[in-house]
């Protein structure tokens, strides 16, 4: 697509696969930025002489970075070219990368790693641009395939930075990260047309209307509801997943950055939920998606009676299951949300994934503290419970 083209020009037309890809690849490799740390902090630590308390730091203001981001900054999208805006992202998250790879100190890995979260929040900047442009009948698997990228890059950034970070340093590892988003970077900008602003409102009149877009939809309260409850259940397993298997099964941190590549594998059936989305209608696939993942997580009640090699048998196929499940049911979420008011998709995005990154906050700390209080059918509780609350919502959301 030419620098020409505008968003209108090519919305109403199916997308073709190489621009669904680069925008799926941007996502991935945006996102992954904020996890590439987490099975890195030990090797880091003692690299700079830190503490763990300093170390642990890093993560922390990574993951305030985007959640700052995407609040103040997403609603942009709005208001401006999120073409512009997702060029001068990739450019501010690749610097912010190449920072912590070069930094001689903590203090000035903690400021990149704050400024990484920030500059990653253009993956929330690509969903929306793919929304935007693909037709209606195909929207929601445009956005399930866009959302693919986005969780595969999550679940595997961990087991990429564990390996590169043994075998060649930590800091090589966000050096590559560096030059991967400066890459997606340019292939986005040739590959995206110009998107004309829906409103011309002022920033403060952009973050304003958020508030009246909360209480005016009951839609989006539902949808950010229920998956701020899954993402409750969907933190506490992973945060607390390397702790159980080095205590029960004396397994290292590499095989449980391992299990990424099974939540992965579920994920990669998203496209299929987006398709179903468009087919038989978002709100069904929340409600199976739901009741997917409430199931996924049940099922670990029974690992007490398995042999040892059954129950990680089990914990993998578990994974698989409530990834697919939470993958559905946010691009099912997404669709409904997304389809409220096309001039506020951004904003609507916005208020949609703050709520999400507080249930992945809240089911960090629960989990932790749920592993320490009932070992891990404490977090299986946990997480059943809060999956279940999801699919409650969804139910009533229906019948409402």
């Amino acid at each position: 697509m030419s620098e020409l083209t505008t968003a209108s020009d090519v919305s109403g037309s199916a997308l073709s696969g190489k621009v669904i890809f680069t925008l799926a690849a941007g996502a991935g490799l945006s996102v992954a930025s904020i996890y590439y740390s987490q099975p890195m902090l030990g090797v880091m630590g003692g690299n700079l002489n830190a503490s763990t308390t300093s170390v642990g730091l890093i993560p922390t203001l990574t993951q305030a970075g985007y959640a700052l981001g995407i609040l103040f900054l997403i609603p942009l999208g709005d208001r401006h070219d999120r073409r512009t805006i997702i060029l001068l992202k990739s450019i501010l998250l690749a610097v912010a990368l190449l920072l912590c790879g070069f930094v001689p100190g903590i203090h000035g890995l903690l400021v990149a790693s704050l400024v990484t979260g920030i500059g990653a929040t253009m993956a929330q900047d690509i969903v929306p641009a793919s929304a935007h442009l693909a037709p209606p009948a195909q929207r929601g698997k445009t956005v399930g395939t866009v959302m693919t990228g986005l969780l595969v890059g999550i679940l595997l950034s961990r087991v990429l930075s564990g390996f590169v970070a043994e075998y060649f340093g930590w800091r090589v590892m966000y050096q590559l990260a560096a030059l991967s988003v400066a890459l997606i970077g340019v292939a986005l900008w040739r590959v995206l047309p110009r998107f004309t602003p829906d409103t011309r409102i002022s920033y403060a009149g952009l973050l304003h209307s958020m508030f009246g877009l909360w209480k005016n939809y009951k839609t989006l309260r539902h949808a950010a509801l229920a998956q701020g409850l899954l993402s409750v259940a969907f933190s506490a397993f992973w945060s607390t997943l390397a702790i159980m298997l080095n205590e029960q099964f004396h397994l290292g941190s590499a095989v449980a950055g391992a299990f990424g590549l099974a939540g992965a594998a579920g994920a990669l059936a998203a496209p299929l939920a987006g398709a179903l989305a468009d087919k038989k209608g978002p709100a069904r696939v929340t409600q199976i998606g739901s009741a997917l993942v409430m199931v996924s997580f049940a099922a670990m009640f029974l690992l007490p009676l398995l042999s040892p090699h059954a129950q990680l048998a089990l914990i993998v196929l578990s994974a698989v299951g409530f990834d697919l499940g939470i993958q559905a049911t946010l691009v099912a979420h997404q669709t409904l949300v997304y389809g409220l008011e096309p001039a506020a998709r951004g904003r609507l995005n916005a208020l949609l994934f703050t709520v999400v990154f507080i249930g992945m906050s809240a089911g960090a700390a629960l989990g932790s503290k749920a592993l320490e209080a009932g070992g891990w059918s404490g977090v299986v509780l946990l997480a059943t419970v809060a999956a279940g609350a999801a699919l409650l919502v969804r139910l009533f959301s229906r019948k409402s």
